[in-house]
């Protein structure tokens, strides 16, 4: 007997349904302004030309009165555009590649962790059970000096890394704009655990001779998600600040945080955290406008800081032989998931259409009057983004939130792959998923992104794009060489 077939008509049917519910709620005041507009054109037709000319006849114009009609519409128009905030442009950006002589292979990871840890084998097999599952590739750098036995985590080795992470980064921003360094007006650098005096940004201003008036500001400890707090301080400056332009630096210095303890907690970030860096040029010059990827539409950040377990989920410390590293508390993926909550809850009104808004507050309704086990719904974010760019942090945290939003594996493909070819790089780790997704040749004129990141404190920090135009397929980025591999399968366990 042949095997019987699913009934899709149902199915079928409630997706019709969907999709003409949406229709109907988004284009609202549309499909009610078309009746009124066809009544009015039926009415002028069959009243005619004499009883029109005699209506307007009868109107008696004062000259006065439309004097003060025309200047209250000037005042009006004037006021609306002197307050409308300006445009902020992405007109570029451009990610640090590390060299090949960087790499660490799990096979060289595993030897150097043997050999350090040579007398607590039980955390050196725990960091192979992490480093099984982390999701990471064979092609992740860790920088010159964590590649000493022991590693030589030196001040003059961290400003080292700093320098060509940073330098590197930021000569690829200026070949690819043609911006000169004496047209940055505002300099930010985020780096969250490295911060030497002088600082970061002091060190940028010294190589490039920036100008002596340069705004610059050098954001430390703010965790991974620093990068979008970084754009958002810029929007702010160049909000108030015309006719300017803005660089933004986010990296984070491996060098002297590679931890060589045994407390498991801490050994965790040794697993995860690889170099990386990136340097955006933001602007609101209208003359850039035409060339820039992106506009920034909105940024939302929630911190989480009042509550004593999400303050110490990510916690720089010392171990009980005093060596310093940062523990990862295991609270920290719940603390992870109410932070997004209340994130979204914020951003979802600024980009949810009214369908979703109008079925989230339906739901919400009947859960507080009819029955509280109601199944809360969830906005399909979809509906709002093209592009999702989560924060490659690790595989829990792209896992968790492919499932909280309901995203397929595409809408998690940049992330995942991220993290598997440069492991997690903080608060840059945005900007490779960002050109991941040039890179593939699917960001197309009018596509939304939304880039959500979460970092120490504890903060979930969102930003929301529009692509300027369609973006060619990048050349000279972090992903040229290797773009053709990917998408690559990711196994569950690899065994080591």
């Amino acid at each position: 007997m042949a095997p019987k077939l699913p009934d899709f008509s149902s199915s079928v049917k409630l997706k019709y349904v969907k999709l003409g519910y949406h229709y109907l709620v988004d284009h609202i005041i549309t499909l009610t302004l078309v009746p009124v507009m066809v009544g009015v054109v039926v009415e002028i037709v069959r009243l005619g030309p004499d009883e029109l000319l005699n209506m307007w006849n009868s109107v008696h114009f004062d000259l006065i009165h439309v004097l003060c009609s025309c200047f209250l519409v000037i005042f009006i128009a004037t006021v609306y555009f002197m307050s409308k905030p300006r445009c902020i442009y992405l007109v570029d950006y451009a990610c640090y590649k590390p060299p090949v002589t960087c790499r660490v292979p799990f096979a060289t990871f595993m030897e150097h962790s043997r050999l350090i840890l040579s007398n607590n084998p039980k955390s050196v097999e725990f960091q192979m059970r992490i480093l099984e599952r982390s999701g990471l590739g064979e092609e992740t750098c860790l920088p010159p000096a964590i590649h000493y036995i022991p590693p030589k985590p030196t001040m003059e080795a961290a400003r080292g890394e700093a320098e060509v992470v940073i330098f590197s980064a930021m000569d690829s921003l200026f070949e690819k704009t043609g911006v000169k360094p004496k047209d940055i007006d505002i300099l930010i650098v985020n780096c969250s655990l490295f911060s030497p005096t002088p600082s970061l940004s002091a060190m940028v201003i010294n190589k490039y001779k920036l100008r002596s008036n340069i705004k610059s500001f050098n954001l430390s400890g703010m965790g991974c998600s620093a990068g979008l707090i970084s754009i958002d301080l810029a929007r702010d400056l160049l909000q108030v600040h015309p006719n300017s332009n803005a660089v933004v630096v986010s990296t984070e210095i491996i060098t002297p945080n590679y931890y060589q303890g045994k407390e498991r907690a801490m050994l965790l970030p040794n697993c995860l955290f690889r170099m990386g860096g990136a340097a955006i040029l933001l602007s609101n010059r209208n003359s850039e406008r035409w060339r820039a990827k992106y506009r920034l539409v909105h940024v939302v950040r929630t911190h989480k800081g009042a509550d004593d377990k999400a303050y110490r989920c990510v916690f720089e410390e010392e171990d009980k032989e005093g060596k310093v590293g940062i523990n990862l508390s295991k609270d920290l993926m719940a603390i992870a998931g109410e932070a997004l909550k209340s994130n979204i809850t914020t951003i979802g009104p600024l980009v949810l259409p009214a369908s979703e808004q109008l079925l989230f507050l339906l739901t919400l309704i009947g859960r507080k009057i009819f029955n509280p086990k109601w199944k809360p719904y969830i906005p399909d974010f979809k509906m709002a983004f093209e592009h999702f760019c989560i924060h490659a942090g690790g595989r829990a945290v792209i896992d968790e939130l492919q499932k909280n939003l309901q995203l397929s594996a595409e809408h998690v493909e940049a992330s995942r792959m991220t993290l598997h070819k440069f492991g997690n790089t903080s608060s840059s780790s945005l900007w490779y998923e960002l050109n991941y997704i040039e890179s593939k040749g699917r960001m197309k004129k009018g596509d939304r992104i939304w880039q959500i990141a979460f970092g120490s404190g504890f903060k979930c920090n969102s930003a929301v794009w529009k692509c300027n135009r369609t973006i060619k397929t990048p050349t000279n980025g972090p992903w040229d060489d290797c773009i053709d591999r990917y998408p690559v399968h990711i196994p569950e366990v690899v065994k080591l």
